[in-house]
């Protein structure tokens, strides 16, 4: 097994692309959660990890480039989902590797993405929860964006799918892990901020 590449190497993706349709259409990545947007959170979160910070959006370019060293978007205007923006960061990354993390789960921590990040290698490392892929939080080879394309251009569109084929190494979490939660709800903005599962 290769050795995984350290944490300060691998580029990493927050996925803000979608039509937030259980938000009644608002752009979640920037609803306010506790004063702060969501990709706010993730971005203090994760900015100390990586110089090459990449956001896949496909509206509101402006606010999210202030949180990103790259700015993606989907190359068809009818938003196909979230393997459309893995394909396009990982097209873009500058690292060997491509963390991977949705732009609503404010209540992730370190130990999580560097347990998730000590897998990585020649495989995807992702996280499963039961028999279920979470490929949402996933480490993804560079190597692989020959293969994705491959794939797309076949008619693939499930990430889950997807990295099932490819065989990845899993970090499993418990079934109700807090920090895997989405906030993708309106009735969800609500709920209390778990400061121990921030690392505060």
């Amino acid at each position: 097994m290769s050795t995984p590449p350290p944490i300060n190497a691998c580029s990493i993706l927050l996925l803000a692309g979608g039509r937030g349709q259980r938000m009644g259409g608002r752009d979640k990545g920037l609803v306010l959660w506790h004063e702060q947007p969501l990709i706010a959170w993730l971005h203090d979160l994760v900015r100390p990890l990586s110089d090459d910070l990449i956001i896949s959006c496909n509206r509101n370019n402006a606010q999210y480039a202030a949180y990103a060293d790259q700015i993606v978007a989907d190359d068809d205007n009818d938003f196909q989902g979230p393997l459309a923006g893995i394909r396009a960061g990982l097209k873009v990354a500058r690292h060997t590797h491509m963390l991977v993390l949705p732009c609503d789960a404010p209540m992730l921590d370190q130990k999580l993405l560097t347990d998730l990040m000590a897998l990585a290698g020649d495989a995807p490392a992702v996280v499963r929860q039961g028999q279920y892929l979470e490929p949402l939080f996933s480490v993804i080879p560079g190597q692989l964006s020959n293969q994705l394309e491959n794939a797309w251009l076949a008619g693939e569109r499930s990430p889950q799918r997807w990295l099932r084929s490819l065989d990845p190494r899993t970090l499993d979490c418990l079934d109700q892990d807090p920090r895997l939660a989405n906030i993708n709800t309106p009735e969800l903005l609500d709920t209390p901020t778990i400061k121990q599962y921030r690392g505060n």
